[in-house]
């Protein structure tokens, strides 16, 4: 793993704060961009009670949960709030579940296509995420962006991940550890040339995470 996979900020705030990992994806698929990441950098933590490591993760199966243990154990998280990239939905989607497969004709940013593969080999057929997900969706509504509770994280990357730190939280009882899963619209950079596609404005997905941020903070 090089530097330019990774931009880290934490704000130092004492040693009573809590600790959160927040992290995003590098773009895929062809884009130049990921809306994950780019709304994580822009977040501004300064008014967050806690101190803060934001992480841009390879988008690349087994790659992606490493790098994120990696961080797990040298950082100590009390929260862990992973972001990824859902083009074509219409709302923040907060995720529920995470399940034990990958399945997906899309190559990962190492050019590895998954069919039907388990994620861990006789592990837990799911795992829930353990945010206040319902709290956290309907504070992102109320301020005016669409937001919903999603039982799909898909068979990607993303639900790999998912499934890799909720896993890796239970296999290794740290269960002190909140962790769960947002997906983000397209911004509008990306839609340019994509008729009638959905997009967010990034300081929306912006406000959406500092808000999913603050509302854990208080679970």
């Amino acid at each position: 793993m090089t530097d330019t996979y990774v931009y880290v900020k934490m704000i130092e705030r004492g040693m009573n704060m809590k600790k959160i990992l927040i992290t995003g994806f590098m773009p895929f698929g062809g884009e130049t961009i990921n809306p994950s990441y780019e709304a994580i950098k822009r977040m501004n933590c300064e008014n967050i009670k806690a101190e803060v490591l934001k992480l841009e993760v390879p988008t690349a199966y087994q790659k992606s949960i490493n790098f994120v243990v990696e961080y797990i154990e040298s950082f100590k998280p009390d929260i862990i709030i992973m972001v990824g990239q859902a083009g074509g939905r219409k709302e923040i989607s907060i995720e529920r579940v995470a399940i034990n497969i990958d399945d997906s004709k899309a190559p990962d940013n190492l050019g590895e296509v998954r069919t039907d593969q388990q994620i861990v080999n006789q592990g837990e057929p799911a795992y829930f995420s353990t945010l206040p997900i319902k709290k956290i969706a309907e504070r992102i509504k109320s301020s005016g962006i669409p937001a919903g509770i999603s039982n799909t994280a898909g068979t990607y990357v993303c639900n790999h991940l998912m499934y890799g730190i909720l896993h890796e939280i239970d296999s290794r009882k740290l269960e002190n550890i909140q962790a769960g899963f947002i997906h983000v619209p397209y911004i509008k950079e990306q839609v340019l040339d994509k008729k009638d596609v959905f997009a967010l404005d990034l300081d929306e997905i912006v406000k959406a995470l500092t808000i999913a941020i603050q509302t854990s903070l208080e679970a």
